[in-house]
C-alpha cells in the first residue's frame, strides 16, 4: 500500500487510475481545478463516481469520499505554489502521478498562456515539490503530440522529438526535459508516459470519439479533417490504466534514473475506419463533412511500445470496435 497523489482527479485518465489505486488498496489524494476547457458536469460526475459529492467541494478544502475510506479529494489548482508546498509537507506522498494539464492541441493555436501556466508553471511546481519531500516516484502524462514532424514510423522513445507543431506538444517536451534535470540533479526517478489518442467511457468531449459519437447519434454533421487521411494510435481507457499501474510501481533505478514509456495500440487506424466502426455500433450513418488539415495536427500516430514490454511484459490488446462498443454502451447510458 502506498500513499499517493494523483492531480487532473477529475480528468479522464485521472479518474480511472484514481479507481484503480483505491480498488487496490492504496491511500489516494486527489487534485484538480475543474477549468472549464469543456463541460464541468462531466468532471463532477467522474467525481461523483468515486464518492466525492459536488456541493461539498470548495476550494482547497478537502473532501472525503463517501465510497472510499482512503480517498480525499481537494479542488486546487497546480499554480498555486504555496498551497501545493504545503500540502505536500503536510502528506508525505511517497508517488506523484501529474496527469493535470491543459489538454488539446487545437486549443493551443489560441490560448497559448493556459498552456504555459498549467503545463511549464504548475508541471515545475509539482517537480520541485516533489524534489523538497523525497517523493519516490514521479510519473507524469507526455503525450504522442511530442513526436511532431517525426517521420519515421512507429514512434519509438528513442528518436528525435526535437520539432513539435503545437505549443502543446512543446509544453509536453519541456516536461520531460524538466525532468531529465531533476533525475540528474537531485536523484528524484520520474517516469514520462506518452500517451496515444486515448477513448473509452467517461472520455473526454473535445477528443474526436466523443464528438463523432455524439454527432452521429444525433444526425449532425462531423468533421472529416485531411480529408480522411489520416491515422490515429487509438488506445482505449482501461489498456492505459492497466499500463499505468505497471510504471507507477516501479521507479527507474539507473543511474540517471529517468524513464520515458509510450502506451499505444501499436496498430493504427485509418480514421474512415474509426467512424464506421462507430456507426457499427450506433446503427448509424455519419454525415460526413471533408475538411482540411487542421494546423497543430499530425498525419499519423503510431506507438512503438517494445520498451514497455521489455520491461514490463505488457502491450495493449483491444481492438477498436470492441472499445467503441463500450464506448457507445456507456454514451449511452451517461446521455439518459
Amino acid at each position: 500500500m502506498k500513499k499517493i497523489l494523483v492531480t487532473g482527479a477529475a480528468g479522464f485518465i485521472g479518474y480511472y487510475l484514481v479507481k484503480k489505486l483505491l480498488e487496490r488498496g492504496d491511500e489516494v489524494v486527489g487534485i484538480d481545478n475543474i477549468n472549464d476547457y469543456y463541460d464541468v458536469q462531466l468532471k463532477y460526475s467522474r467525481l461523483e463516481d468515486t464518492g466525492i459529492v459536488q456541493k461539498e467541494i470548495t476550494d482547497r478544502k478537502p473532501v472525503q469520499s463517501t465510497l472510499y475510506s482512503k480517498y480525499r479529494f481537494i479542488k486546487l489548482d497546480l499554480t498555486e505554489r504555496e498551497e501545493i508546498n504545503r500540502l505536500f509537507e503536510n502528506e508525505k506522498f511517497e508517488v506523484v502521478c501529474n496527469l493535470a494539464a491543459q489538454a488539446g492541441v487545437r486549443y493551443s493555436i489560441d490560448h497559448p498562456f493556459t498552456y504555459v501556466d498549467s503545463n511549464i508553471v504548475g508541471f515545475a511546481n509539482i517537480l520541485e515539490a516533489c524534489r523538497q519531500n523525497k517523493v519516490k516516484h514521479f510519473v507524469y502524462a507526455s503525450s504522442s503530440s511530442i513526436y511532431g514532424l517525426n517521420e519515421k514510423i512507429p514512434y519509438s522513445e528513442d528518436d528525435q522529438v526535437d520539432k513539435p507543431v503545437s505549443l502543446y506538444a512543446a509544453t509536453k517536451k519541456a516536461n520531460e526535459l524538466m525532468a531529465h534535470a531533476y533525475s540528474h540533479l537531485y536523484h528524484l526517478p520520474t517516469t514520462g508516459v506518452r500517451f496515444f489518442t486515448v477513448y473509452g467511457p467517461w472520455g473526454r468531449p473535445d477528443m474526436a470519439p466523443f464528438l463523432f459519437m455524439k454527432s452521429i447519434m444525433n444526425g449532425t454533421s462531423i468533421k472529416v479533417f485531411n480529408h480522411g487521411n489520416l491515422e490515429r494510435d487509438f488506445t482505449y481507457i482501461d489498456d492505459i490504466i492497466q499500463g499505468l499501474e505497471k510504471i507507477v510501481d516501479a521507479p527507474p533505478a539507473d543511474q540517471i534514473p529517468y524513464k520515458i514509456y509510450n502506451i499505444g495500440n501499436s496498430s493504427p487506424v485509418k480514421l474512415m475506419d474509426f467512424i464506421y466502426a462507430i456507426e457499427k455500433a450506433t446503427g448509424k450513418d455519419a454525415v460526413k463533412e471533408y475538411v482540411g488539415m487542421q494546423p497543430g495536427d499530425v498525419y499519423r500516430t503510431y506507438a512503438d511500445t517494445s520498451h514497455l514490454e521489455r520491461d514490463f511484459g505488457y502491450k495493449p490488446q483491444t481492438t477498436i470496435q470492441k472499445g467503441i462498443d463500450k464506448f457507445y454502451k456507456w454514451y449511452v447510458e451517461y446521455s439518459n
